[in-house]
């Protein structure tokens, strides 16, 4: 039985490539393509893949962010990261999220044929740049200057979010359904955690730990 793959990029040539080159793996069947975070989840939901291949900085909803709501809905998916990008608040990013490989865009195609076997046989892949990283320390939490946003809650990690897309206090009380104080105190908390004391300092920090890229 052949692997089932959604593909997730908004590189439409790039993309293409993807499924082009695993046409040709007798082991795994490409089942759909999305362009970017939302498409990712609504073909998952359609389509049930084993394994998503997704590009980190994409329009809508960028890879990381798609990762975390993918992965707290089906968590059973396989998801490797296929970015351009090696540096760490990327990788880190992405990893944090529930991510179970990542590659870059210059694998080879046994490369990018093993990362899949290997995530949906419940192992985790990194490609040798990456797991470079991961030696020289990029991701053990003391090494890491950004690591404190991990130590915020579920719903710390939403609002700060919505505080990163722009959106106002009472805007973010009313999408989720709580007063104005409450996402006050919520405010006060994350900006104590991260040491950051404005709005303009949660875009900077959302956009440094690759949660937000500018259009």
């Amino acid at each position: 039985m052949k692997i089932k793959v959604l593909v997730v990029d908004d590189h439409q040539l790039f993309r293409e490539g993807l499924v082009n080159l695993l046409f040709s793996a007798p082991d795994i069947e490409v089942i759909a393509q999305a362009e970017n975070g939302e498409d990712a989840i609504q073909k998952a939901r359609h389509f049930k893949p084993e394994v998503i291949l997704i590009d980190i900085a994409m329009p809508k909803m960028n890879g990381i962010e798609a990762t975390r709501e993918l992965k707290k809905e089906m968590p059973e998916i396989k998801i490797i990261a296929v970015s351009m990008h090696s540096d760490k608040q990327y990788v880190k990013g992405i990893l944090e999220a529930g991510a179970d490989g990542y590659l870059l865009k210059n694998c080879t195609y046994r490369q990018l044929t093993d990362a899949i076997k290997t995530v949906y046989s419940g192992k985790k892949f990194l490609s040798e740049d990456i797991t470079e990283l991961v030696i020289n320390g990029y991701l053990d939490p003391s090494k890491s200057e950004l690591d404190s946003y991990s130590q915020l809650s579920g719903r710390e990690k939403e609002i700060f979010m919505l505080f990163a897309e722009g959106k106002s206090t009472r805007e973010i009380g009313e999408k989720l359904f709580i007063s104005v104080k409450t996402v006050g105190t919520h405010k006060q908390h994350i900006l104590e955690k991260l040491k950051l004391k404005t709005n303009a300092d949660i875009v900077k920090f959302a956009l440094k730990k690759g949660l937000i890229q500018l259009d």
